[in-house]
């Protein structure tokens, strides 16, 4: 699990930015849910992300939350969109309950964002199986996501940050696994991953704003 100082948060705001460089935040990161900081360490380490593939945030922000409202364990993704959605950030989010995202309709949702939108930087969002040890963690990392691969679908690679929850354990029969996985566990990384997303986002463009702020004074 990394871990990296948090007492940036006692910063000043025009140098966080430094501070995040300085650092050298890895590429990957993982956090159990019941991390007491575990908002806050998500949002550092999403704005930094941010910062560094769009630092004019001129491109665009995407989400991408895959999965279905027909498995408990699979909603993970429609269930953090609907909560971007009804929490009117200004992202543009693809996958809710009321229109999911999923295997069936992915490829035509990602030629939808590549026609409407110009270099678009999407934020990919899924659930994941995992060691039994794992169950509960989140993890965010750069690159592009694989969406399925959890149950051994075979689907398009999606964005260059992405967001995963590990609700339940891998191994063995998988859809069945999704099918019976606690809600009240997706519901709380779900609430996490929004809320690290909408704050990670503010500090990105607080960021952004510090930037130009040192550069004309």
């Amino acid at each position: 699990m990394s871990t990296f100082s948090f007492l940036t948060r006692f910063a000043p705001a025009d140098i966080k930015s430094t501070i995040a460089d300085e650092i050298k935040i890895p590429a990957k990161v993982k956090y159990h849910y019941q991390d007491p900081h575990v908002v806050e360490r998500l949002s550092f380490v999403f704005s930094h992300y941010i910062n560094k593939l769009n630092p004019d945030l001129s491109r665009p922000l995407i989400i991408v939350a895959i999965g279905t409202d027909r498995s408990t364990g699979d909603c993970l993704g429609p269930l953090i969109g609907t909560k971007l959605v009804n929490s009117q950030t200004g992202l543009h989010v693809f996958g809710t309950l009321e229109d999911p995202v999923h295997a069936s309709n992915l490829n035509n949702k990602l030629d939808e964002i590549k026609k409407n939108f110009k270099n678009p930087l999407i934020v990919a969002i899924d659930a994941s199986l995992g060691q039994v040890e794992s169950v509960g963690s989140i993890t965010l990392a750069t690159g592009a996501l694989r969406p399925g691969a959890g149950v051994n679908k075979k689907l398009q690679e999606v964005g260059e940050i992405h967001f995963t929850g590990i609700v339940n354990v891998g191994g063995y029969m998988e859809y069945f696994v999704l099918q019976n996985t606690r809600l009240g566990l997706v519901w709380k990384l779900a609430d996490i991953i929004a809320q690290s997303i909408k704050t990670g986002f503010k500090l990105a463009q607080t960021n952004l704003f510090n930037n130009l702020h040192q550069i004309i004074r």
